[in-house]
């Protein structure tokens, strides 16, 4: 290696600079490279290494972990172009030798994910349940906690009254192994929140359901069949030809805060692919921060 390397946000900087200015990309294609390059740089510092020194299996298992939380498959192609770019960049610049980036192949990161739908067809799901049906305000309470939580269906029919917070904004769930997550509450899924417990507390509630936010007809807990068909049945009625299942609003929470730039970390912690502390000190620090991606990268905390 004949330059010693900078720091990688400052190369990142050079490389944003050199696409506009010496390859004419818009500022509009730029800033979506440096938001591939920004997410390289957290993975390389979550590793505590330099993204110069980077191997090409660090960078296929990197391109893997955006696939597993979200990244939608016309972005991959993207993300390797931006990946392979700055790579060039540094070896035209000196500060690598070999490039990790050309050994990538392509058809390595190709797999099926789910659909993800648009912040505008999860609004017109919620605009198409019946206003006369006695279930419609839970229903848009459902969609709102999957889309705007990134909750798994299972979290969601566990879901309980005595850990949901709607003053500050979350809710405590179990996910995978019992383990405990906070998970955020737009101000679009409080509100809907609160004009669905008027309506479930009127109603039957079985015993042993008293705690779980979601009940059926009879009072008893939503099964997650009953999820599914709730979600099915409003893409339909909403004209969207996509296979939609309460999967695809988790995989869409994750993909709008990807491509929108938010921190790797936080999507990973938000999504429970990862265990967090159980010190109230760092939980009050983690739901600040993880607030704070939400307010400006996710359709429904920002427009509010």
């Amino acid at each position: 290696m004949s330059r010693p390397l900078k720091p990688a946000r400052e190369i990142a900087a050079d490389f944003s600079r050199f696409l506009i200015l010496e390859r004419g990309l818009s500022a509009n294609s730029a800033e979506a490279y440096s938001v591939d390059v920004g997410h390289l740089c957290e993975y390389a510092d979550m590793r505590d290494v330099h993204p110069a020194l980077l191997t090409d299996d660090d960078l296929h298992n990197f391109i893997c972990t955006l696939v597993d939380i979200g990244l939608q498959p016309r972005s991959q192609a993207r993300l390797l172009s931006g990946i392979r770019s700055f790579y060039k960049f540094m070896r035209m610049e000196g500060y690598i030798d070999a490039d990790p980036s050309a050994l990538i192949e392509s058809p390595r990161l190709g797999r099926h994910l789910p659909d993800v739908l648009s912040p505008e067809e999860i609004d017109a799901m919620t605009a198409a349940l019946p206003p006369e049906k006695e279930e419609t305000p839970r229903n848009r309470a459902i969609i709102e906690m999957l889309y705007g939580s990134g909750l798994r269906v299972s979290e969601l029919t566990e879901l309980r009254l005595s850990r949901l917070n709607l003053e500050e904004g979350y809710a405590l769930v179990e996910g995978k192994g019992s383990k405990e997550r906070y998970v955020p509450v737009s101000p679009l899924a409080r509100d809907l929140i609160e004009l669905y417990l008027p309506l479930r507390n009127a109603g039957p509630v079985k015993p042993g359901a008293s705690d779980f936010l979601f009940l059926n007809r009879r009072g008893a807990p939503l099964s997650r069949v009953m999820v599914f068909y709730v979600i099915r049945d409003a893409a339909r009625d909403a004209g969207i030809t996509k296979t939609v299942s309460p999967h695809t609003l988790r995989h869409s929470f994750a993909t709008h805060l990807l491509e929108g730039g938010a921190n790797l970390r936080a999507i990973q912690e938000m999504l429970g692919h990862e265990s967090i502390a159980t010190t109230e000190i760092y939980l009050h620090l983690d739901r600040t921060r993880l607030r704070d991606e939400l307010l400006v990268h996710h359709p429904h905390y920002r427009s509010r």
